[in-house]
């Protein structure tokens, strides 16, 4: 049996009341008490628990208020407990003491097999502890320390643990201190360590150092499978270690080394071990300064090489030699499926040299290529690639100046290709007649599900083409035109498209200069089409007769779930309109209405739509005027409301009246989880009223109250029902998570 309240407010008395009743219970297997502010208390009465208990197995705290009391009477208490295999307490303030008292029990304790202590303010005494236990401890398999303050000394005390250790398989270490001397404190365990398959040291400052003391461990141990090295001020030294060691290991499966600075060197040396390693399947190099030399040498290497199947080279300057040298590569490998080149200086000649090179490999399906600047000929070249290749089905030209003929190409070729899925052309300047060599290439392609166009300059032939080839393409589920030149006249085409398409269920129009009459055209559409279940109409300028057109679509339409409205001229009247139809509309789930004049009256009839709509999960509204008397209507509303889990009410002029009234809403509020309030003119005494409203509250996790007025006052009030985790100069609470909450004249860490 298992049991979960999550976000319930039970603290300590209910964790008493709980931890009484489980001391009987003998069927219960999973308790799940993640974010219900239970403190030391309500930790100790669940220790006391498991001194007991026979039947618990899993037990998740994560983000409540448990320091190191509560985690020493739960660590006293697993030196008894024998059925607990699973204990979550990320998130909490256990610190040193309480890591230490988990680190006695598992020096005794059989059956704990997964443990999470991440972000506990945990340091070099607490990762002593846990190291001490782990020499004798046989059945903990998974120990994830992420984001702790464990220093050098608790890395090497760590490292000296797993010498002995036979049962720990996966290690997490991300976001600690451990140094290049804890680097090579545990690389000198692993040299023996016949157990640990994955370690994730990401942003540890290990430097060369600590990756040489990694590469030579590498040279003998064979259980690592997976090795996360991001972050780490590693240098071409250290990449020439690991690349060393790539050479005899026959176990790494996956090993990532991005925003590193390896440079042509480290990938030289990384590219020569590929020619002869035959187990490393992901190799990630993002941000790493490699140039064309390192390219060419990875190049080289992937001619042989029969195992590698990932390869990101994104943000570097590998330019069209290295390009080039890849291609050339592709030619004979016959195992990379994923390929991503973005960013990279890459231009003409290493967009064709790619091109060349598909036309006869028969194995990568993914390539991103985003934000390089291959211009016509290179899309030139890959559209005639892909006329014969049968393997890519993912294709990112984002942001690469391919023009019209670049376009042409690739729709010329999408009339025989039965592959590509899915085709980003973001921002390449294709215009009319690009525009209409791909909407003619629809008419008879039947594979592709995806098309992003936005930025585009494609004007009325262009889109009218497409609007054409909807009418008799059965694959296309996606299609992004999103700022592109579309206006009113082209968009009643497309409509008379949408009213029978049996396919398309996402379409983004926005920024697209629509107005009323193409509004109305849409919503005609609306009425008899069965499959759209996304549109975006951002950013136009729909408003009157536009939006009650819309209104009236709505109540009859049975399958939009998705309505993007945000900065247009909905205003009072149109807001109205909507909330019209929200009384009879049964599917919408999302309604964004940012940035739109709508003021009190528009969100008093909103509001009256959300006492009885069943099925409006979340509202943007954003930027608007509503002020206090709207609140107050939407107040009203969510004390009844049922569906509703976001609303966004940033920027409205909200003060403390509004303020009162929406905690007042939640404290009957049962379905609510996120509310944003950041921007309005709450003070202290609104935040007051909100912290008694969260105190009753038992569904919201996320407030947000930044750039409000609140003071230390309101502060503290809110601190009383939320356990707080710093982030810099902003201050975030959690069971409600108040992100970024701000004091009047400046951030303050409370």
């Amino acid at each position: 049996m298992n049991f979960s309240q999550t976000g319930c407010e039970i603290r300590d008395n209910g964790a008493q009341a709980l931890g009484e009743a489980l001391k009987t219970n003998s069927t219960l297997a999973t308790l799940n008490f993640q974010e219900n502010q239970i403190g030391d208390n309500g930790a100790q009465a669940l220790g006391e628990v498991l001194k007991t208990n026979s039947a618990l197995a899993t037990l998740n705290l994560e983000s409540n208020r448990i320091r190191e009391k509560g985690g020493q009477a739960l660590g006293e208490a697993l030196k008894t407990n024998s059925t607990l295999a699973t204990l979550n307490l990320q998130n909490n303030r256990i610190g040193d003491n309480g890591a230490q008292a988990l680190g006695e029990a598992l020096e005794t304790n059989s059956t704990l097999a997964t443990l999470i202590l991440q972000n506990n303010r945990i340091g070099d005494n607490g990762g002593q502890a846990l190291g001490e236990a782990l020499k004798t401890n046989s059945t903990l398999a998974t120990l994830n320390l992420q984001s702790n303050s464990i220093g050098e000394k608790g890395g090497q005390a760590l490292g000296e643990a797993l010498k002995t250790n036979s049962g720990l398989a996966t290690l997490d270490w991300y976001n600690n201190s451990i140094g290049d001397n804890g680097a090579q404190a545990l690389g000198e365990a692993l040299k023996t360590n016949s157990t640990l398959t994955t370690l994730d040291l990401n942003n540890n400052s290990i430097g060369d150092n600590g990756a040489q003391a990694l590469g030579e461990t590498l040279k003998t141990n064979s259980t690592l499978a997976t090795l996360n090295l991001q972050s780490n001020s590693i240098g071409e030294n250290g990449a020439q270690a690991l690349g060393e060691a790539l050479k005899t290991n026959s176990t790494l499966a996956t090993l990532n080394l991005q925003n590193n600075r390896i440079g042509d060197n480290g990938s030289q040396a990384l590219g020569e071990a590929l020619e002869t390693n035959s187990t490393l399947a992901t190799l990630i190099l993002h941000s790493n300064s490699i140039g064309e030399n390192g390219a060419q040498a990875l190049g080289e290497a992937l001619k042989t090489n029969s195992t590698l199947a990932i390869l990101n080279l994104q943000f570097n300057s590998i330019g069209d030699n290295g390009a080039q040298a890849l291609g050339e590569a592709f030619k004979t490998n016959s195992t990379l499926a994923t390929l991503n080149l973005g960013l990279n200086s890459i231009r003409v000649n290493g967009a064709q040299a790619l091109g060349e090179a598909f036309k006869t490999n028969s194995t990568l399906a993914t390539l991103d290529l985003y934000n390089n600047s291959i211009g016509e000929k290179g899309g030139q070249a890959l559209g005639e690639a892909l006329k014969t290749n049968s393997a890519l089905a993912t294709l990112n030209l984002q942001n690469n100046s391919i023009g019209e003929n670049g376009a042409q190409a690739l729709g010329e070729a999408l009339k025989t290709n039965s592959s590509l899925a899915t085709l980003n052309l973001y921002n390449n300047s294709i215009g009319e007649n690009g525009a209409q060599a791909l909407g003619e290439a629809l008419k008879t392609n039947s594979t592709l599900a995806t098309l992003k166009l936005a930025r585009n300059l494609i004007w009325y032939r262009g889109l009218l083409v497409f609007s054409e080839a909807l009418k008799t393409n059965s694959a296309l589920v996606t299609l992004d035109l999103e700022d592109n030149l579309i206006q009113d006249k082209i968009v009643k085409a497309f409509s008379e498209s949408l009213k029978n398409k049996s396919t398309l269920a996402t379409l983004d129009l926005s920024c697209s200069l629509i107005e009323d009459n193409g509004t109305q055209a849409l919503c005609e559409a609306l009425r008899m089409n069965s499959t759209l279940t996304s549109l975006y109409l951002a950013g136009n300028l729909i408003d009157g007769s536009g939006v009650q057109a819309l209104a009236g679509a709505l109540k009859m339409n049975s399958t939009l779930t998705t309505l993007d409205l945000q900065n247009n001229l909905i205003g009072d009247g149109g807001a109205q309109a909507l909330a019209g139809a929200l009384k009879i509309n049964s599917t919408l789930t999302t309604l964004d209405l940012w940035c739109n004049s709508i003021g009190e009256i528009g969100a008093q009839a909103l509001a009256e739509a959300i006492k009885t709509n069943a099925t409006l999960t979340t509202l943007y509204l954003q930027d608007n005027s509503i002020g206090d008397n709207g609140a107050l209507a939407l107040s009203q509303a969510l004390k009844t409301n049922s569906s509703l889990t976001t609303l966004d009410l940033w920027g409205n002029s909200i003060g403390d009246n509004g303020a009162h009234a929406l905690a007042e809403a939640l404290k009957r509020n049962s379905t609510l989880t996120t509310l944003y309030l950041q921007n309005n003119s709450i003070g202290d005494n609104g935040a007051q009223a909100l912290s008694q409203g969260i105190q009753m509250n038992l569904t919201l996790t996320t407030m947000d109250l930044w750039c409000n007025h609140v003071t230390d006052k309101g502060a503290m009030a809110l601190y009383k029902v939320s356990h707080i985790c710093l982030v810099g100069t902003q201050v975030r609470f959690t069971h409600t998570s108040f992100s970024h909450l701000s004091c009047k004249n400046d951030e303050r860490n409370i």
